[in-house]
């Protein structure tokens, strides 16, 4: 039997991730640090996936085990070297972190194997590529030795897992709807069995597509509907001032994609409702709170609002949705959310341009600074 090691048992990597390498046949190896997790998945011989909302079912996961990476790393290092797939839904900001594990495993790996099939699913641009480099960065001087023990494919992932009820165990619940898009030419033809993704030859436009419409539209009515005093993503979907707010920050994100990829208007139109439609579902209980954590990274150079925003304007298009939406999230207070509290502190230490230097990344020229800028004067005054 195939065998894939994934990095991260959370909600996504056992609701989606794992889920869909299961049903193509894989073996699936968790590799988590959340000891208490682990031993669950471990104590367990099948966990279910419930898809709620229209079209949606049960789906019963089998054939899976689980490692403490931060307990027995030589015990994922020996996965890895036997693996055929790795993938990762850890968040960009800890693939430094599982880098090493997956270096350990290609060293140990037979180098008349077949290469190691390496996809990060993250919700970042080049999330792959990321991985790589800090795989490059751990080896040093014998990456030149590694290197050709594996092959990575970026990939494009959307499936809303949100926070989970309590008791449910290992079980999660989803929505129907996903997407998963990977890179076709690193495999050759070779490439993994994983039923429901499509394969494409060019990436860049899907990865865009999906991160500027799902994620600037899912943060945009997390925070507008914070504002608003909302609780859940669909209650603030419900909100016809929210729900504007949504649609004009996406109305201008499709503009861009547009007009930088080539989409079909009207095929981004209905993609727009598609995804809308998503965020209305009932019996999604997803919250504003979950959804709008770590706004700073939010706002960074390439994420979700700086990232379209300064395209648009340097191609001359409407950004006043997207900077609205900034607002908003300067707005977001939650105390149990650390970034958010660093939000607020940056608020009152700094002064607008440099609030606006130190977090969103944009050069003092950049045609969209100024406006930041302005946004941010406006919340430090409120």
């Amino acid at each position: 039997m195939a065998k894939a090691v994934h990095f991260g048992a959370g909600n996504i990597g056992r609701g989606f991730v794992g889920l869909l390498l299961h049903e193509g046949g894989y073996e699936v190896v968790f590799s988590d640090v959340a000891t208490a997790l682990v031993d669950a998945i471990n104590a367990a011989d099948e966990y279910t996936v419930h898809e709620v909302g229209e079209g949606g079912r049960d789906r019963v996961v089998t054939g899976f085990r689980a490692i403490d990476s931060a307990a027995d790393p030589d015990a994922v290092a020996a996965e890895v070297a036997t693996a055929d797939v790795v993938t990762t839904a850890v968040g960009p900001t800890v693939l430094r972190f599982i880098a090493p594990h997956i270096v350990a495993g290609l060293a140990r790996r037979d180098p008349d194997a077949a290469p190691l099939q390496v996809m990060a699913c993250e919700n970042a641009i080049g999330a792959t590529d990321t991985l790589r480099q800090h795989m490059q960065d751990s080896a040093g001087e014998g990456w030149d030795a590694l290197a050709g023990r594996a092959v990575f494919a970026n990939t494009a992932v959307d499936r809303i897992v949100p926070g989970q009820p309590e008791g449910h165990g290992i079980d999660v619940t989803v929505e129907p709807f996903f997407e998963w898009a990977i890179e076709r030419p690193p495999f050759g033809d070779t490439p993994p069995s994983i039923p429901g993704a499509h394969f494409v030859d060019d990436l860049a436009p899907y990865i865009e597509r999906k991160l500027f419409t799902v994620n600037t539209g899912h943060a945009t009515a997390a925070y507008l509907g914070a504002r608003a005093g909302l609780e859940k993503i669909s209650d603030a979907l419900a909100d016809t001032a929210v729900a504007d707010g949504v649609a004009a920050a996406l109305e201008e994100t499709s503009a861009l994609l547009a007009a930088k990829h080539g989409f079909d208007p009207a095929d981004l139109a209905q993609y727009r409702a598609t995804i809308l439609g998503r965020f209305r579902n009932p019996a999604l209980p997803d919250t504003v709170w979950r959804v709008g954590r770590q706004p700073l990274r939010k706002l960074s150079r390439h994420e979700r609002f700086v990232g379209p925003a300064a395209e648009a304007v340097e191609r001359d298009l409407p950004v006043d949705g997207l900077l609205a939406a900034v607002g908003a999230l300067l707005a977001f207070d939650d105390p149990e959310d650390e970034q958010s509290v660093d939000l607020q502190r940056l608020l009152r230490e700094l002064d607008a341009a440099a609030f606006t230097a130190q977090v969103t990344g944009l050069e003092p020229e950049h045609p969209l600074f100024a406006r930041i800028a302005q946004v941010v004067e406006r919340a430090q005054a409120a």
